[in-house]
């Protein structure tokens, strides 16, 4: 080995051990605090779940024990293209993490070529700097004879910028929060679909409700129709009464049919949510009869764990933190190192001999000195981003907060007024009994049985959709949770440097 070779290595190794030890600038991350409430304020009267069952389960769906949302929300994940649209740009942010990388490592490239070249007669007899340029056309070997000549290359270049002050160590970093952020978004869109679909899912089978009711009210009013003109045969009631049979009849038939206008519309809703298209679609009608499960709510420090949204709003501050220490990167020299080594000959016989070997190695350093406050402004810039990023953080937090107590309000009240409802539904049923005994005894016009069989419809149909209500405030209380799943989740920096090919 040559002393130009013995100091090239050392040089090389030198730079290695430097670039190793070399520190990263910018500020260090650590999350911002935020303020969590001890208790949630409408937690009070709200009924503890058994507590066995202190936390959710992934497949939170399980819960409402109906294997037909169960078979559904298992669709979302595979069908879903919302969801495969989030999945794939979590795939474009690992590959960026890789890319980033690739800084770390120097570039090697390879390669042949092969030139023929005459210089002009006139140029080769007119002193040295002909000569010269004679060289340059033929690639480094002078031609004064005026013939064609042969020149072979087969070139390695090597170039590699070590990262003494962290600009490619930064950019990684960011690069991995954004990716786990990107994976935070991946579940807060995988939970928002699974609670969409389940609010259609329970709206539907709360229309289903509906119309079985109004079938029902169809049925008992037709009954009342024959009554009457039963009645109105014998002379005992009136065209008058026959006729608001009628009407009340048919109004009803018309609202029974009205409700399959938006049934049809969240089974198309459906359809769309597990990838399907709606003229492939059904869904046999099932009123919603059962009431809504307990869910387990946890205390309101754990929420910040619990929400793939939070820990993507966490993740970008972290992403943005690593911004800074890549802008302030740029105040500091740039050093590179370049070789290139290989044959080159006139002829292809002598082209991969020993003697035809060439090299060259040397480093190069660069300052930018004067640049009209560019790096200042961009560093400026890298730490409003970071305080946007704790802002948006700081407010999803709230935003978290907010829907679990909009949600537990909406239950414990909505509960309460189910009882009520309930209660009146009793009160409107008894009293068409009594109206109708009264009716056949011909104390009363049929104009006071019509309106109590209206009321009764109506304290029906409510009940119908406050337990719709309380299905839907359940799913929106649950979503607000975080649905079952747990920050521990996360992937981890070195998953999402990992090549992913396929969702």
């Amino acid at each position: 080995m040559s002393p130009h070779e013995r100091f090239a290595r050392r040089a090389l190794v030198m730079v290695v051990i430097v670039a190793l030890g070399g520190c990263a600038v910018g500020p260090k991350y650590v999350r911002p605090p935020v303020v969590a409430p001890e208790a949630y304020k409408e937690l009070d009267g709200w009924k503890v779940a058994e507590p066995g069952d202190v936390t959710l389960r992934a497949a939170w769906w399980e819960t409402f024990s109906d294997p037909t949302l169960n078979e559904l929300e298992g669709r979302v994940s595979v069908a879903n293209q919302t969801l495969a649209a989030a999945a794939a740009t979590y795939r474009q942010a690992t590959a960026l993490v890789r890319e980033a990388r690739a800084g770390f490592f120097p570039t090697v490239t390879i390669g042949a070529g092969y030139t023929r070249s005459q210089v002009s007669s006139t140029l080769t007899s007119s002193g040295s700097n002909s000569n010269a340029t004679a060289a340059a056309l033929t690639g480094g070997v002078a031609n004064t004879t005026g013939r064609p000549t042969n020149f072979f290359q087969l070139p390695i270049d090597v170039s590699w910028t070590p990262d003494f002050w962290g600009r490619v160590r930064r950019t990684v970093e960011s690069n991995q929060a954004a990716a786990q952020a990107s994976a935070g978004d991946l579940e807060t869109a995988r939970l928002s679909l699974q609670a969409e679909l389940a609010q259609d899912y329970f709206m539907m089978r709360t229309l289903d409700a509906q119309r079985k009711l109004l079938d029902e009210t169809v049925t008992a009013f037709e009954q009342s129709l024959e009554l009457t003109r039963s009645r109105f045969r014998g002379g005992v009631a009136s065209q008058v009464d026959v006729v608001q049979a009628e009407t009340q009849l048919e109004t009803t038939r018309a609202q029974a049919i009205d409700v399959g206008v938006q049934r049809a519309q969240f089974e198309h809703a459906i359809a769309l949510l597990t990838g399907q298209p709606g003229s492939t679609f059904a869904l046999a009608a099932a009123p919603l009869t059962t009431a809504p499960p307990s869910v387990p709510i946890g205390v309101p420090s754990q929420l910040l764990e619990r929400r793939p949204d939070i820990a993507a709003a966490e993740r970008r501050m972290a992403a943005a933190n690593a911004q800074i220490g890549v802008a302030l990167a740029a105040f500091y020299p740039t050093v590179t190192l370049s070789g290139s080594a290989g044959f080159e000959s006139s002829s292809i016989t002598q082209w991969l001999t020993w003697p035809s070997r060439f090299f060259a190695v040397g480093p190069a350093i660069t300052q930018t000195v004067i640049d009209g406050g560019l790096r200042r402004a961009q560093t400026d810039q890298a730490r409003a981003a970071y305080d946007n990023s704790v802002a948006n953080y700081r407010e999803t937090v709230l935003t978290a907060f907010q829907g679990v107590e909009d949600n537990l309000a909406a239950l414990r009240i909505l509960e309460g007024e189910a009882d009520v409802q309930d209660r009146a539904v009793r009160a409107a049923q008894r009293s068409v009994q009594l109206t109708t005994t009264q009716y056949r005894a011909g104390i009363i016009s049929y104009l006071n049985v019509i309106t109590t069989q209206t009321i009764a419809l109506t304290n029906e149909v409510t009940a119908a959709q406050i337990l719709g209500r309380r299905m839907t405030a359940t799913i929106l209380l649950i979503q607000a949770l975080g649905g079952g799943w747990n920050a521990a989740e996360l992937p981890s920096a070195e998953a999402v440097t990992q090549r992913r090919t396929s969702r």
